[in-house]
């Protein structure tokens, strides 16, 4: 499946798929389900997660500056607080809306 369109609306990211159904996801539940190394960790050879220390996310965190069209399989967020770097494929992206 795949977003025919995606908006924000206010605190909201509209998805509308292109068989016709839509999802609205919070910010903040966008931004805390960043799938990045940093924040989701890595994981090694033999399944040890590496991730960075868990920090308070300040108010800038949820605040969605742009979005980043990724090839044709997913979405770059880039938020104010600078962090860039979460790649959010089109089907992750479904599984974050269904987790309300």
């Amino acid at each position: 499946m795949r977003p025919a369109d995606i908006q924000q609306i206010g605190n909201e990211l509209a998805i509308k798929w292109d068989d016709g159904s839509e999802d609205f996801i919070p910010l903040e539940q966008l931004r805390r389900a960043c799938p990045c190394a940093g924040c989701k960790g890595e994981t090694d050879i033999l399944g040890n997660i590496y991730k960075n220390p868990s920090t308070e996310l300040s108010p800038t965190a949820f605040e969605l500056k742009k979005i980043i069209s990724v090839g044709g399989y997913a979405i770059q967020p880039i938020w104010a607080d600078g962090h860039a770097t979460g790649i959010f494929s089109f089907d992750y992206l479904k599984r974050v809306a269904n987790e309300k």
